[in-house]
């Protein structure tokens, strides 16, 4: 395979900067809708847990087939769609935003019994979820319970289990990927493709094609904020599906209007750097690097994976590594995924590809 000196710089740079930080990575980068930078550097998958880019592959991109059909819009409160909601005041999209004041996260897989069915599991966490307290803050709180609220919002609004939505969300966006959730933590492609996350206490084994988020783990590995595998391919296929639907080029049913206002700075600068669903960068310390414009949007994930599409510069980004297979504290890699950016925007500024 023959490689462009942009691809052969990466691999050097990668090379040199991944020992002790994660057993390998995958780097995709497309430009103007091309393929520009394909590397495999390491210990490498097919497939990888994408963990929290589910949240903008699924969850925000249903969020938006609903507001598309009329389910809801800017000023719906959660209140409105669940009834059990017990904030009345909280609007669907504080939650979009990480701004509702609800927890970042919770322990719920020690509260939830994954001895019974999944629908019974759901009803134990709507109860947790009833119960909660919020706590308004200055400045958005990244909170993976309020896109656990959203699924219960998603339940509603198509009236159906949410990996039922998922497999229509697929079906009108993805079709032909292998983005797949593994249902009752099972699967049916070797596990051995899959990239093997971390020895987990809880389980008690090595985690490889299961989830590593527990709580989407106990409730049965499909979830609003965690639970999609996918491989390079399947999240290059997002990337450019992002970028025809803020385009206007996607054949399918989201107007360009709506990804646009869904891909807008949707909080106050110093109040949180994010649209609704997904990151924007931060200056000074953008996961995105010093170059991606402050119009970006994307996403991470905790196992060491990325997402950044650039409207100006038309380039997106995608990186996907097993970071936390060197422990789930392993800081190091949050220091190499802006440094990617970076060496890909520079390399691909010099060899004028």
């Amino acid at each position: 395979m023959k490689f462009s000196v942009l691809e052969k710089n990466l691999m050097k740079q990668l090379e040199e900067r991944i020992r002790d930080t994660t057993p390998g990575v995958m780097v995709r980068a497309y430009q103007g809708g091309r393929i520009i930078c394909d590397v495999s550097v390491g210990n490498t998958f097919a497939y990888y847990d994408l963990a929290s880019l589910t949240k903008v592959i699924f969850t925000t991109q249903a969020m938006m087939y609903a507001f598309e059909l009329s389910k809801w819009n800017f000023e719906t409160k959660v209140a409105d769609v669940l009834s059990w909601f017990p904030h009345k005041e909280t609007r669907i999209t504080e939650l979009l935003t990480h701004s509702s004041g609800l927890a970042w996260w919770l322990p719920l897989y020690q509260e939830i019994n994954t001895q019974l069915p999944v629908e019974k599991r759901r009803e134990q966490l709507r109860e947790i979820l009833q119960s909660l307290k919020i706590e308004k803050q200055e400045t958005a709180i990244y909170s993976d319970v309020g896109f656990l609220v959203l699924g219960f919002i998603l339940e509603k609004f198509f009236d159906k289990p949410l990996h039922d939505i998922w497999e229509e969300i697929k079906n009108k966006f993805y079709l032909g990927t292998t983005l797949e959730f593994h249902p009752n933590n099972q699967t049916t492609i070797r596990t051995n493709l899959f990239a093997p996350t971390e020895e987990c206490p809880v389980r008690k084994k090595l985690i490889q094609g299961e989830v590593h988020d527990l709580n989407c783990w106990s409730l049965g590995g499909v979830s609003t904020h965690a639970g999609l595998f996918g491989s390079i391919d399947d999240v290059g296929w997002f990337s450019l599906h992002l970028r025809s639907q803020l385009m206007g080029i996607a054949r399918y049913s989201i107007r360009q209007k709506t990804a646009q206002l869904f891909a807008k700075r949707a909080l106050p600068e110093g109040k949180g750097d994010w649209a609704m669903g997904y990151m924007m960068p931060t200056p000074g310390s953008a996961s995105c690097g010093s170059y991606f414009s402050l119009d970006s949007i994307g996403h991470t994930g905790f196992t060491g994976t990325s997402i950044w599409y650039d409207p100006k510069m038309d380039m997106s980004i995608i990186i996907l590594s097993n970071r936390v297979l060197y422990g789930s504290d392993n800081k190091a890699f949050g220091k190499l995924r802006p440094e990617i950016h970076n060496w890909i925007v520079e390399n691909y500024r010099r060899s004028g590809v």
